[in-house]
């Protein structure tokens, strides 16, 4: 997934914030326990208030994650 969600990164990193968060790493436990993060990948999309509008599991194609980060692309 990484190369997909790096390239899609460099595409609308201009308009969108990328956070990785690492299940490993104890520092983002806040940020896991909020969102209901278990494991990887797992990807939220957020609005700009920081509701989740859009969560999935698994692997997506670059195709199927674009797709979702349109949605909240303020044009």
């Amino acid at each position: 997934m990484k190369p997909v969600v790096h390239g899609l990164e460099a595409k609308y990193g201009g308009c969108i914030d990328f956070i990785y968060l690492d299940i490993d790493n104890p520092a983002t436990k806040s940020a896991k326990d909020r969102l209901g993060y278990l494991a990887q990948p797992n990807f939220f999309l957020l609005d700009k208030t920081g509701k989740v509008v859009w969560k999935k599991y698994g692997f997506l194609t670059d195709v199927e994650l674009e797709a979702q980060l349109k949605t909240v692309i303020q044009p």
